[in-house]
């Protein structure tokens, strides 16, 4: 099915380009969505006559998503779970999570814009992009830890999931003891 592109949407086009696509991803998202119409000879000539309201609004949005990214860029949110000994988490952090705690700070962020392939699983600094609008993005650092103390430990740079070193037994050695030696002490 071919569609008219409203705005940029990833991996498929710029504003205003005419794209073949899947009816089916066409009819659920892109037309519902309100970022695409069907490419009919009507809607061309429509397009044309909305061209410069939606450019004007592209650029609005833009610079208001800009704005917010100038305040997110580089921030650093700290996320407290319970995790084993070697720093794997007993759930996980996904991004519903993370735009909770980004909009408790002040900043309203919807999940749909964090992009986080695979929910994180570990504790440690995670590097997550927030995409606030299709041409501005803004990177936040996850610190994901047991505790506030932990947090802390983390920023300055240390590993916290490596497990501590196991304890080393020395073996057993029949000649380090002599044979009237009745406390079982090494010979001296």
């Amino acid at each position: 099915m071919d569609v008219i592109l409203l705005q940029r949407v990833a991996k498929l086009g710029q504003m205003g380009e005419v794209v073949s696509v899947k009816p089916g991803y066409a009819r659920n998202y892109l037309l519902t969505q309100g970022k695409a119409l069907r490419a009919t000879e009507a809607n061309r000539k429509k397009f044309e006559t909305m061209k410069v309201q939606l450019e004007a609004h592209n650029l609005e949005l833009k610079r208001e998503a800009e704005a917010v990214a100038g305040q997110l860029d580089g921030a650093t949110y700290t996320i407290i779970r319970q995790a084993g000994e070697t720093g794997q988490l007993y759930g996980s952090v996904s991004a519903r999570d993370l735009a909770e705690v980004i909009t408790a700070d002040g900043v309203t962020v919807q999940r749909a814009m964090i992009q986080l392939d695979t929910p994180i699983k570990t504790i440690g600094l995670h590097r997550v992009t927030i995409a606030l609008h299709p041409e501005v993005d803004a990177h936040v650092t996850v610190n994901v830890a047991r505790s506030a103390g932990e947090a802390e430990r983390q920023i300055q740079g240390e590993d916290l999931t490596q497990r501590a070193e196991e304890p080393t037994f020395e073996t057993f050695n029949p000649e380090d003891f002599q044979d009237g030696d009745e406390a079982g002490q090494p010979a001296a």
